[in-house]
């Protein structure tokens, strides 16, 4: 028999058992080596500040869309919209958590619609990175302002029982599925087209459909008393407080530094160089497009330089830049805020041709700048994403077939929504009502005193 010698010991005690003891003790440990260490620690909580900061941003713009939208109308429907703008958000708030979510995020049945995650609660866990919560609040307030746009453009003869109605199901089922086509990985997010549609912040999946719904709303709705004379000439309707709709301008301002630079859904390493060029961009074209909005409106519409109009081609910019902010270079983004300043003033020319009345410009600075920004992906596409510039026609296709997609969902169901309302619960004020005031008739409460209110409707 082989005897053991103090070299083989000392193998023995000092490789051999060793060894059988660690597999031992991996076998009924805990792999701590797995969990997070400081630094994943560190990037999940700044990820998660930065998203709900930008969150809080863009629920903020819910307060400038209430002051724009009440300083576009007149002084006697004045507590109408505001508490309209409030009450979108409560709503889009209880919708969102209870089905929006889940119709949009949800585990996707064959790319149309999310089937997972109603009664959105903690049970979501992480979502690219950050508590499921935080990712679902910053998608909360782009809901709530697809909702909130459609008040404007049926201002001033809605009723508002009936408001209650299609804020609901916008925020609850006609936007979520629009967005589940995009940014929920469906259909249009995989098209076999360039890079799939794209639409970075949502000129498509927030402005657009609110956009479309505005429009479909309008039409249903009719316009106005005394907007247009008997034989089609549009008569003016001047909003009350030119005050409350420039702050209102430039709280969205503001906001859209949440809404796009927020859809990085990261600021860490290399996301820190992406958010920076999304707020250039951003501010950008909104200037151009204030800019280009001044000047065309001053030179062939107006005549001379008119305060409103800029401040909707500021928003038009903005609207315009909002799908492609991290796909184009900052030259880029002068031109399409400055193209979009364009639209806004010639789209609010062609309404009133059409004899549609939109009071706050909704659909020209919405929708038809959601279209524009949309394509103009696939025209000045960089950053990997194919362009018209380079002959790429690829990315041009998946934006077209995404902006009538979107569109014709929005169109089929905003009709099936606004008739709906109309047959049953009704969808206008009486005659008495609009010319009295939707304050008064509504809700038993003016949001000035009297004499202003007089005042400002004298002049009507």
């Amino acid at each position: 028999m082989k005897t053991l010698t103090l070299r083989s010991i000392k193998w023995v005690r000092w490789v051999l058992i060793p060894a059988v003891v660690s597999v031992a003790f991996l076998a009924v440990t805990p792999a701590y080596a797995q969990e997070p260490g400081p630094i994943d620690e560190l990037t999940r909580g700044l990820n998660t500040l930065w998203i709900l900061i930008t969150a809080f941003l863009v629920f903020w713009m819910q307060a400038g869309f209430a002051l724009v939208e009440a300083g576009l109308t007149r002084a006697k429907n004045t507590t109408n919209i505001l508490f309209k703008n409030l009450i979108d958000f409560v709503f889009a708030t209880v919708a969102f958590w209870a089905f929006g979510y889940a119709f949009m995020y949800g585990a996707s049945a064959s790319g149309w619609i999310g089937t997972s995650g109603f009664f959105a609660s903690s049970a979501l866990g992480d979502v690219v990175g950050v508590p499921g919560l935080a990712f679902w609040f910053f998608q909360l307030v782009f809901a709530g302002t697809a909702a909130t746009i459609v008040s404007g453009a049926m201002a001033e003869r809605t009723k508002f029982s009936a408001y209650l109605v299609y804020s609901f199901f916008i925020s609850a089922i006609i936007y979520p599925i629009a967005g589940h086509w995009v940014w929920g990985g469906g259909w249009l997010w995989t098209l076999p087209f360039g890079a799939g549609f794209r639409d970075f912040a949502g000129s498509t999946v927030v402005h657009s459909v609110g956009g479309w719904m505005s429009l479909i709303g309008a039409i249903v709705l009719g316009p106005r008393l005394g907007r247009f004379a008997k034989d089609g000439t549009p008569k003016a309707i001047p909003g009350h407080s030119i005050t409350l709709v420039t702050l209102g301008v430039f709280i969205l301002w503001l906001g859209w530094f949440g809404f796009n630079p927020g859809s990085q859904l990261a600021i860490h390493g290399g996301n820190a160089d992406a958010v920076a060029l999304v707020a250039a961009n951003t501010n950008l074209a909104a200037a151009a497009g204030g800019l280009a909005a001044m000047v065309i409106s001053w030179l062939f519409v107006a005549k001379k330089p008119d305060l409103p109009t800029t401040l909707n081609g500021v928003l038009a910019g903005l609207v315009a830049i909002t799908a492609p902010c991290a796909y184009v270079t900052p030259g880029y983004s002068i031109l399409i805020g400055a193209i979009g300043g364009v639209i806004v003033v010639y789209g609010a020319v062609l309404l009133e041709k059409l004899k549609i009345d939109d009071p706050v410009g909704a659909v020209p600075v919405h929708l038809m700048n959601g279209v524009w920004g949309t394509l103009a992906i696939g025209i000045f596409g960089t950053e990997g994403i194919g362009s018209l510039v380079t002959g790429d026609t690829g990315q041009f296709v998946a934006q077209l077939i995404g902006v009538l997609s979107v569109g014709a969902w929005c169109i089929v169901t905003g009709a099936a929504l606004f008739y709906g309302i109309k047959a049953t619960v009704g969808l206008r004020v009486s005659r008495e009502e609009e010319i009295k005031g939707l304050d008064i008739e509504e809700h038993g409460a003016e949001a000035y005193p009297n004499d202003v209110v007089g005042a400002v409707s004298a002049a009507d």
